[in-house]
Order: C-alpha cells, then structure tokens, then sequence
C-alpha cells in the first residue's frame, strides 16, 4: 500500500473520530439537581443578587456575597428558560449577568445564540461551563474553562480550557476570538456601581462590594 494512500486512511479516520467526539455528549461538569432542589437555588440567587443591591451602611468595611455552583447554575437555567422562574424579580433586579450600564441589577447578557441548558461548577478559582447549543444544525455541548476576573470595572476572562463535544481544543487557539468575542459584549461585562471586583474563590463566585 502506498504512503499517500495510508496517510489518506489515517486522515479519513481521524477527521471521522473528530466528527464522533464533537457531535459526542461529554461528562458533565456538575451533577443533575431535581427541580425542587434547583428551584430553591434560583430563589437563592435571587436572594442574594437583591442584597447585593442593598445600599451599605456608612462606615461598614468591605463586604462580600458569594454564590456556590448550584445557585448559579439554576439562575442561569432560569435565565434561559429551562428553570420555571420562582417569582418576578423587583425592578431593581433581574435574575441575570453582571449588568450593563453600570446600574445595580444584574443581567445575564444573551451573547451566545439557542442555548438549551447551562452547567456551571467551580473549583478552587476556576469556573467551568458547558452550554448545549447548535452548530450547522446539530445539537454540541461547549465546554468552557478559565479565570474569572476584573479589570477597569468590567469583568474579565481568561480562558484554560475549551471543548467541542467531548473534543479538547487547545485554549490558545480560540483565545484571540474569545477575547475579540468579550470585547464586542464589553457593555454587557460592565460590573454594576457597588461591585469593585468580581472572582472565583474556594469554589464560589465572589462579588466584592465597595
């Protein structure tokens, strides 16, 4: 057999592997809560998004609201509509996002298109992601990776991991249009007034109030 035939079949196959671990559902990233147990995190969220809004009182030393994997997760699947919402947010607040414009609610920006769920978890200082959305048709869960940080009162990310299906892709090669991506919904990232830096610690995301 010749060499240009063989690497043919070697190229024939692993392009058909990368097809089956794309289109592939992965593990995922945090475990399957019951809709009782979701809903009472999404009320939890919402709980703290609105002490979060709450003026400090003068003189009081910084302070912080912190929001486990679960909280956030229900909040972003009622963001999206899979969650039913558990009660109107007050106008103040939304059950979304650091928001735009500086304000004090919070607001989950609609950047990626035909989401169908979300899984958050957080371990140490990172924050993983998996969304199911479609690509030319086809249902792909997008695994997503990284550092969540601030910087010049917006939020920031920085990318280590990212995944197609069950597929790894090298972070440094999407890293460039992530951040052109980021920087496009830079209105969307803007932290709201009283929020002077926002991270991931000890397994929670972590807003830090001024």
């Amino acid at each position: 057999m010749k060499l240009q035939r063989v690497i043919s079949f070697a190229t024939l196959a692993i392009s058909i592997l990368a097809l089956v671990l794309v289109l592939r559902r992965p593990a995922p990233v945090a475990p399957v809560l019951a809709p009782a147990a979701a809903a009472a995190d999404a009320q939890s969220f919402q709980e703290k998004v609105n002490r979060l809004a709450q003026p400090k009182v003068p003189g009081e030393g910084e302070s912080e609201v912190r929001m486990n994997s679960g909280e956030l997760s229900a909040a972003l699947a009622q963001a999206a509509g899979v969650l039913p919402a558990t009660a109107p947010a007050p106008s103040s607040t939304s059950t979304s996002a650091p928001s735009t414009g500086g304000s004090n609610s919070m607001e989950f920006p609609g950047a990626v298109p035909n989401i169908k769920d979300y899984q958050v978890s957080m371990d140490g200082d990172l924050i993983r992601g998996q969304f199911l959305t479609q690509i030319a048709g086809k249902d792909v869960y997008l695994t997503l990776a990284g550092h969540l940080g601030s910087k010049d009162g917006y939020a920031t990310f920085d990318a280590t991991e990212v995944k197609v299906g069950d597929l790894s892709v090298p972070a440094s090669l999407v890293s460039e249009v992530l951040q052109k991506k980021l920087a496009e919904q830079r209105d969307q990232l803007k932290l709201p007034n009283n929020v002077k830096d926002i991270k991931v610690e000890n397994g929670e995301l972590v807003f830090v109030e001024k």
